[in-house]
């Protein structure tokens, strides 16, 4: 499903909280948008992160740690213990902008339908362009391939959420620099305390990879 993604209302730019330090840097973008309304789509009911918990490296605030790591200026990864074939998980498309339109994509589901053992920016951007391209493309209409292969080519942020594990993981293509990135890393809570976390990197990732 497609929809317009409008509105440049920002995060929380709040300074220290009781469990960590914000990264208002992060909340301030439009990926931050995206993993909000994501987790409306995905978790309703489920407490909205009021920002998120700066991550440096050697130093952690509370509820950070494996499966996520931190890798320097590549931003967040996580280590997935399962692969598997043929998992079609829920996945929403959000629109910004007409002239040059930029795609976003939110995906819901196990993790192990990413396909890989490790999952970095540049694993979960590909993965997010080719269900995209799925998405777009019609088999019954050769026309729509050109429209799928530029909707893919536009993905420039994507939120993956995996509520049975607990876990989130978001990655963007900065628009000024083109560098690809994970910004954003998300702990979701069962459904008895219904929290969600954030976790973020003090400051715009910078990674070619």
């Amino acid at each position: 499903m497609m929809v317009g993604m409008d509105g440049d209302a920002e995060g929380p730019r709040g300074a220290r909280g009781p469990r960590g330090e914000f990264a208002p840097d992060v909340t301030g973008r439009p990926i931050w948008r995206l993993l909000l309304r994501g987790l409306g789509v995905y978790l309703p009911g489920w407490e909205m992160p009021a920002g998120a918990l700066r991550v440096r490296d050697g130093t952690a605030p509370p509820g950070f740690g494996p499966p996520a790591y931190l890798d320097g200026e590549a931003g967040f990864g996580v280590q997935v213990p399962d692969r598997r074939r043929g998992l079609e998980p829920d996945r929403e498309i959000y629109v910004r902008g007409r002239e040059n339109p930029s795609f976003g994509i939110v995906v819901a589901g196990p993790s192990a339908a990413i396909g890989s053992r490790v999952v970095d920016a540049g694993v979960l951007m590909r993965f997010a362009r080719r269900l995209t391209f799925e998405e777009l493309f019609d088999t019954g209409d050769a026309d729509s391939v050109p429209y799928a292969v530029r909707g893919a080519r536009a993905v420039e942020n994507v939120v993956f959420l995996d509520r049975a594990a607990g876990i989130g993981l978001c990655a963007e293509v900065d628009p000024q620099t083109r560098a690809l990135g994970c910004p954003l890393y998300v702990r979701i809570g069962g459904p008895a305390e219904r929290t969600v976390r954030a976790y973020g990197v003090a400051q715009p990732v910078r990674s070619h990879s």
